[in-house]
Formats: structure tokens, sequence, C-alpha cells
């Protein structure tokens, strides 16, 4: 509505200049000298009239936008002029201005909100730009790092050198450990970094963890889960000992005095030799176990060195090919790309691979169709795996976190340290080996190399 009187009176404003011009044009053709002057001074009144009228719309438009830019809400305009076409300008621009003070205000409340969420987290958080000012930095972040207030990553350098290098040289989505000591304790900071975007700057956030306490639990629950396999292992073998030696006493030993050679009987000296020979056996078992234990805890540095990934698997093929049923089971590989190479220990990683594989063929040996499959690959993150995938029973997810631990099976047979010892090699190529199953659809577990 506004916009249609400025037109119309645009328009009106424009036609009496024509008709002044078209009577001025006329006055100097017939040289009428009165008319003619009289014809420039209203010309002049309304070009006069005609700019400042364009102006003053444009002033009152363009006082407005740099009133919205300053956040400045104050600023209203009259809407009791007389000029009905600026009436409902003044109106309509009142009415932006209220809707947009409005929707300001909600972002001010929101931004608070966040605000005060993120001052409350239990994580530290805090966002620099590429010349290191520090722009955002919350509590948590200030408390761990023991240092107030954070203005720039400079400052780093009082809480620990190699922190402020860490942070110089983060790039964007990196992980990193860190320990920081002071004079009171040690801290364990988990460090991770993601890039932003905000008003056309690039931006760090970095998120601090303090895994200290996350790692005390784990590591105390990881004991809790040892010495359980442990002491039940070793009561499996300790019982009976005992009780053939308890046995073994018996016939020897009446009360406090020891039998006469002449009361013992055969049967008894037969008895005697049994029980010492399930006693060393039972201890053959313990010592296996020991050196079982020995031999998770003495793996050898990898000596790493470039391997083709489709020579890998295919010898793989070869030594697992021998242990199929015939007709029962089905066993492949895959290396995608070809060329894909692997920088480790061939000789650890093979027996990683043999021994997942040699456990997949087990879990389908009872099923129709059963397929093992073991796919070396790039994933979406540029990361290199090998994965070993079976379709049989799966895994019970009651049994999921305990299969890692060492000594810990669910066959009748075995050790129990072969995922443990699994476990360990990775770890030393710098690695991870991760399980999904799905029961009675697929177990994949997957090892993945830096």
């Amino acid at each position: 509505m506004a916009s249609r009187n400025f037109y119309i009176q645009l328009i009106i404003r424009v036609i009496f200049i024509t008709l002044t011009s078209v009577v001025l044009a006329f006055s100097v053709s017939n040289k009428w000298f009165f008319t003619l002057g009289l014809c420039i001074m209203v010309l002049v009144a309304q070009v006069f009239s005609l700019i400042t009228y364009i102006n003053r719309t444009n002033r009152k438009i363009s006082y407005f936008f740099d009133a919205i830019k300053n956040e400045d809400f104050t600023l209203r305009f009259p809407e009791g002029v007389t000029i009905e076409s600026f009436k409902e300008l003044n109106r309509s621009l009142n009415r932006v201005n209220g809707l947009i003070q409005e929707v300001h205000l909600q972002l001010q409340i929101r931004e608070q909100y966040y605000q005060e969420i993120l001052k409350q987290a239990s994580i530290g958080i805090m966002t620099y730009n590429e010349k290191g000012h520090i722009l955002f930095a919350n509590p948590t972040l200030e408390q761990l790092l023991d240092y107030t207030p954070l203005n720039h990553i400079k400052q780093l350098r009082q809480v620990d050198e190699e922190l402020y290098i860490l942070f110089k040289n983060f790039k964007p989505f990196e992980r990193k450990l860190f320990q920081l000591s002071n004079e009171r304790e040690q801290t364990q900071l988990a460090i991770k970094s993601t890039p932003l975007t905000l008003d056309g700057q690039s931006l760090q956030l970095v998120v601090v963890q303090d895994i200290h306490k996350e790692l005390d639990e784990k590591e105390t629950e990881s004991w809790v889960r040892l010495i359980r396999v442990l002491t039940h292992e070793i009561m499996n073998t300790i019982t009976p000992i005992a009780s053939i030696s308890d046995s073994i006493i018996k016939y020897y030993r009446k009360g406090d005095k020891i039998t006469p050679m002449e009361e013992l009987e055969e049967s008894q000296i037969k008895n005697t030799l049994k029980g010492l020979e399930v006693i060393k056996e039972q201890g053959g078992d313990l010592m296996d176990f020991v050196q079982s234990y020995r031999s998770l805890l003495h793996v050898p540095e990898p000596n790493k060195s470039l391997v083709k990934g489709k020579e890998l698997l295919e010898k793989i093929d070869v030594l697992m090919s021998s242990r199929l049923i015939e007709g029962e089971s089905e066993f492949s590989t895959i290396c995608r790309p070809e060329e894909l190479e692997f920088y480790i220990d061939e000789k650890q990683i093979s027996q990683v691979l043999i021994n997942l594989a040699k456990n997949a063929l087990q879990s389908v040996e009872s099923i129709n169709g059963g397929k093992v499959l073991i796919q070396a690959g790039i994933d979406e993150n540029g990361s290199k795996f090998i994965d070993i995938r079976d379709n049989g029973p799966g895994i019970p997810p009651e049994v999921m976190d305990e299969i890692f631990v060492p000594f810990f099976t669910t066959k009748s047979e075995g050790t129990g340290i072969g995922l443990s010892l699994s476990k360990r090699v990775m770890q030393l190529h710098g690695g991870t080996i991760q399980v999904r199953s799905l029961p009675n659809t697929e177990t994949v577990f997957r090892l993945t190399f830096a």
C-alpha cells in the first residue's frame, strides 16, 4: 500500500513537471517573458519538491536499515502524518522493526541458553581462529588447564610447552591424547578438533576431556575380569589336585599315625599311582596355562615391512582351505584395490588372521551354507582394514564384552588367549580390532591399521 501511494505521488509530480516544461517551451517560442520567468520558478520548485520527497523516503529507509545494523530497535517513525503514503510507509517500517526486534530477542535468549549449556558441560570446549585468538573457552576447560582467562593459545605455554605446540599444529578432525602434569596431579586428556566456518572465518572447535577417571574405571574393570577368569581356570586345576591329595593322604595316615606298610592293600597303591598321574597331568595343564600367560605378556615388537594385501590373503586362503570339510563350508578372500599394501609384521598379522579365520570356520561348521570371507580394503576415512566375516550363529550379547579378556573362552578346548593376543598384536601395530555380531546373520571382526 505504501509502495503504491509512493508511485502515485511520484507520477503526479512528474506529470506536473512535464506540463510546466511544455508551458515553458511554449512561452519561449512566443516570447512571453513573464510567463517564462514564472514557469522557470515553478519548475525549479517542483524539481526541488520531487528531490526532497524522494530523499525523505530514501533517508527514512536508510535510517531504518542503519538502526537494524546497529541493533537499535528504539527507532520509531511517526504514524500521525497527514500524507497517507508516508503514514502507510511509517506503519510498515514500525511493524517490520517490531518483528525483527522480537526475532533478535529470541535469538539472544537461545544464545544465552546455549552458552549456559556450554558452561555447565562436563567437557572442555574451546574455539580459536587461524591467528590463535580464542573466541570461546568454557569454565570446564579453564579448570582442566588451571588457567584463566584464556584469550590466545600462546597462553598455553604457561601451562605446558608441549600442549601449546599440540594446539598450534592441530589439524582438523585430529584426535590426540595428552598427559598434563602439574605439582598436584597428572591428568590424561583426550583432545579432538573439528573445523568450523563462521561469518566466513575459519575456526577450530576443540573438545578436551579428562579421561583419567574413565581409564581408571576401565582398568579396574579389566583387572576384575582377568582375575575372575584366572581364578576360574586355576580353581578348576587346583581343586582335583587338592581332592586327590587328600584321598591319598588318608591311605597312609590314620589319625596322627602313619599306616604301616604291611597294612597297605594293593588297590590302595594302584589308586595312589593313578592319583599321582592325575596330579601330574593337572600340574602340566597349569604349567601350560602359565606359559600361555607369559606368551601374552611377551609379544615382540613388530618387524614391519610393506606387504601386498592380495598376496597376504592368498597365503591365508591356501592355509585355511585345508581345514575345510568337503562341500560343507565356503572360504574366500577379496582384496580391493588389488594393489593395496600394508605396513605390518607379516608373521604376526598372518597369525592373527589364521586365528580369526579358524574361529570363523569353527562357527559355521554346524550350519548349512556356511561362508567365511576375508576382505581387505580402504574405508571412508582412508584407513586400511581387513574384515573376517562369517554367517555363523554369532556371539551372544552377554559375552560380547568378555571375548577379548585373556583366558576367557566358551569352547571346551583352547586356552582363551587367541583374541586377547590378536588385540595385543594390533595395539603394537598402532591399530584396532573391533567386532560386530548379529546372531544367526553375520559376525565381522575388523582389523583397522593406522
